[in-house]
């Protein structure tokens, strides 16, 4: 015989409350005392019942998200979109996965039709999208909901709610660690320009030379991508200086991946010759050997508080009949230093900040 399907009203029935409270218990409205929620919980778990989703828009309310990305590293966008996954299913909703290029002239309005076309309640956004002012005044003229990724130290104002990733800090900590084993000579190799945090690296780089007394030199700022073969090919170029840096602070492990490569086909001894350090912690860090030093940047976890931000959002403002919310909230995440086996001591060996 073929399974009745469960329903609201069953759960409701089985717990002893209004299938009301039923589902303001399943859409986390706060209103709910402890011990019904326990109630219901249990009795949705008795029952497996499945919300029904698509009843949730017809009555106008959202069930889903979208994950807006331009982002070449496969890496960052799986863990991202497990995250975020993780959390939407935590609060019944479906995601919407959608590449965008950030470099064509309507992406305004691709994200526009992608709201109106699937429905979803809101946007997560990721660099170099997420960074794009007039992208955010766009979707904000458009009262589209979002919440944006990005690179920084401070709560960008009204530009909210955000996720920061505070890449100038965890920048300045590698760069204090490969000071502190005695290297004086540390190539920085950046990746776009249009990503906020190759500029963000980049001054946490030039804070730990400029503390430690040592003089920036501009022949070691190497501009180029976020991928393998650029950071193969400037550490060609980076080898045929008639003084080489005894260390390299890539801008992403791909890059740092790419400059051991090159290191080795060039018969350079890593870290006896030159110590190597990446940024993210990615598969690329763990799977090079020798293993490379980075600061470990949780994405998974990234992606999950973006996703629990957007949905509260918009829950938040359906819940008060259009009012915004109090209070933009945004979090901040430090990427952690990592050492690994890449990086050793320079040739004036270990020493704290230079006098």
């Amino acid at each position: 015989m073929k399974r009745k399907k469960v329903t609201i009203k069953d759960v409701a029935d089985l717990a002893g409350v209004s299938f009301k409270t039923v589902s303001r218990v399943i859409n986390k409205e706060a209103t709910v005392g402890a011990d019904l929620q326990t109630k219901v919980h249990e009795a949705i778990k008795s029952l497996d019942y499945q919300p029904n989703l698509s009843a949730r828009g017809l009555r106008g309310a959202p069930s889903s998200v979208a994950f807006i990305y331009d982002n070449p590293n496969s890496n960052y966008v799986i863990d991202l979109q497990k995250g975020i996954l993780r959390e939407c299913h935590r609060w019944c909703y479906e995601l919407v996965v959608h590449p965008g290029d950030s470099c064509a002239e309507g992406i305004c309005e691709e994200l526009l039709q992608t709201v109106r076309r699937s429905g979803v309640g809101g946007l997560i956004l990721t660099p170099p999208i997420s960074e794009m002012t007039d992208v955010i005044g766009c979707l904000r003229d458009a009262n589209v909901a979002f919440v944006r990724v990005i690179s920084g130290t401070e709560e960008p104002g009204e530009m909210g709610p955000c996720v920061l990733v505070d890449d100038r800090t965890a920048a300045r900590n590698i760069v204090d660690h490969l000071i502190g084993l005695g290297h004086r000579r540390i190539a920085f190799l950046g990746g776009e320009q249009e990503h906020k945090s190759t500029g963000e690296r980049l001054e946490g780089y030039k804070e730990a030379i400029a503390q430690s007394n040592l003089p920036i030199e501009e022949s070691l700022i190497m501009r180029g991508h976020y991928s393998f073969d650029s950071g193969v090919q400037r550490t060609k170029t980076m080898l045929d200086l008639t003084t080489r840096p005894s260390a390299v602070f890539a801008c992403n492990d791909e890059i740092a991946a790419g400059v051991l490569f090159a290191a080795r086909m060039s018969g350079v001894d890593v870290p006896g010759e030159l110590s190597i350090a990446g940024l993210e912690d990615s598969p690329f860090s763990r799977q090079a050997w020798p293993k490379l030093t980075t600061a470990r940047q949780p994405n998974e976890t990234i992606g999950a508080r973006a996703a629990e931000l957007l949905i509260k959002g918009i829950r938040n403002k359906r819940l008060s009949k259009g009012d915004a919310p109090d209070k933009i909230e945004s979090v901040r995440f430090v990427p952690q230093l990592v050492v690994r086996d890449s990086t050793g001591p320079g040739s004036e060996g270990p020493v704290g900040k230079i006098p």
